[in-house]
Order: structure tokens, then C-alpha cells, then sequence
């Protein structure tokens, strides 16, 4: 998968982080490029490091492979950085930004199914360790996304993935439950591989799904705003009148 799925990876966290940052991120990201740089490495690593840490493993493990340190930071320093805003243009692009997110999808599945598979070796009866392990591994980063922020200086405590656990959170659940059954009960009787291609399915599914239901929803609100902006420019010329 490397290095194109991590690409992908890395340029929608950097998307992420930098949209976090609301109307005034621009002078943010020029006054504290640190604090940004260690956001996105926070949201790209959140999944291994909870991972480790719940397996007793040394949670700064997955910062030791240099060459994804260095690929993510170009890749961070082009969203944030880049002349004329390019690289975030092109990633906010509607094509480009679908088939990234496909592609961490397809990544996502793989994360889920590689920290069940590890947690299940480290220990073979640990259903539930399995279970947080291949849940955190999917979406590390809304589980991280307080102390992500608070590293920007911005404390949110209702934003808790535990306390209002979003989709993503609740899929990786599913799929680490399916990914369970699948190695150590006889319920599941379909083929390894038609069930894990089921799976990257769902999780596409309903990101793009959720992509273009959400930008319609946006330009659904505009026209509506701009039809009701424009019937009552009439009535406000008629009481001059």
C-alpha cells in the first residue's frame, strides 16, 4: 500500500486538521506551523499508538519507520504550505478528494483487520482487548481528537469519542466484531475474502455517500438562501415604494 494509500492518509488528516482550525486557521498555521506539524502527526499515528498502549506495547512505536515520518510531513507541509494553496486546492477538488477517500477506506478496513489479527496473537482470548484494539486502530484519531486540539491550545471536552461515538467509531466496531467471529467462532461460514471485500465495501459506501449527500445538503441550503435573499429584495423595494 505504500506509498499511495499513505498518501492519501496523510493528505486528508492534513485536511482535517487544517479545517479544524475554523475561519482564523490560516494565521494559525503561519504563527505556529509546530503546533500543526504535531496535530497531523497526532491524527495519523492516534490509531498505533492507542493500539500499543492498550496491548502493554511502547506506545511511540509506530514513530520509528522514518520514511513515513518524512513522507506525511511533505505531504503535511504541502496542504498547509504550498505556493498559492495548490495542494489543498487540488485535495479539495470533489474527484481527487473522493478517490482519497477511498483509498483510506480501503486502508481503514486493513487497519481494523490488522489490530484484530495482532491483539488476537497477543492475547488469543481477549475478545474485548481484540475488539478496542481493532475499534482504535480504525479511527484512532476521534478517539485522540481532544488532546489533538488541545495541543493547538483549544479545549473541548464534549468532544469525546466515547460520549457521542461517530459513525466511523461504531463501523469499526462492526467490522472488528465481524473480523472476531470471523477467526474465532464458526458463525460466519462466507469465504475470508468475500467477507473482507464486504467490508471495504460498506465503509466506502457510506463515506462517499456521505461526501455527496453532505455537498448537496450545502448547495441544497445556498440556493434556498439565495431564493429567499432574492424574493425578499421585491417586498423591501415595495415598502419604499
Amino acid at each position: 500500500m505504500y506509498p499511495y494509500f499513505d498518501i492519501a492518509h496523510a493528505a486528508l488528516c492534513s485536511l482535517h486538521v487544517r479545517e479544524d482550525l475554523g475561519s482564523g486557521g490560516l494565521g494559525f498555521t503561519r504563527r505556529h506551523p509546530l503546533a500543526t506539524w504535531l496535530c497531523t502527526l497526532v491524527e495519523l499515528y492516534a490509531g498505533g499508538m492507542l493500539a500499543n498502549l492498550f496491548l502493554g506495547e511502547p506506545v511511540l512505536a509506530p514513530l520509528k519507520n522514518n520514511q513515513h515520518i518524512i513522507l506525511y510531513t511533505l505531504v503535511w507541509y504541502l496542504i498547509f504550505y504550498c505556493p498559492f494553496d495548490a495542494a489543498y486546492k487540488v485535495c479539495k477538488f470533489l474527484p481527487v478528494k473522493l478517490a482519497f477517500s477511498v483509498m483510506k477506506e480501503i486502508y481503514r478496513t486493513k487497519k481494523v483487520y490488522d489490530g484484530v489479527t495482532h491483539a488476537l496473537k497477543v492475547f488469543p482470548s481477549g475478545y474485548l482487548i481484540a475488539l478496542m484494539v481493532g475499534t482504535v486502530k480504525g479511527n484512532g484519531a476521534g478517539f485522540l481528537k481532544i488532546f489533538e486540539r488541545l495541543l493547538r491550545g483549544v479545549w473541548t471536552p464534549n468532544a469525546m469519542e466515547i460520549l457521542q461515538p461517530s459513525f466511523p467509531t461504531k463501523a469499526c466496531i462492526a467490522a472488528s466484531i465481524i473480523f472476531i467471529l470471523d477467526k474465532k467462532t464458526d458463525f460466519i461460514t462466507a469465504p475470508h475474502s468475500l467477507l473482507y471485500f464486504g467490508l471495504v465495501v460498506f465503509f466506502v459506501y457510506f463515506k462517499v455517500s456521505s461526501i455527496l449527500l453532505g455537498r448537496a445538503f450545502g448547495a441544497k441550503v445556498a440556493g434556498e438562501s439565495d431564493k429567499s435573499g432574492g424574493e425578499s429584495k421585491p417586498t423591501a423595494d415595495k415598502k419604499k415604494e
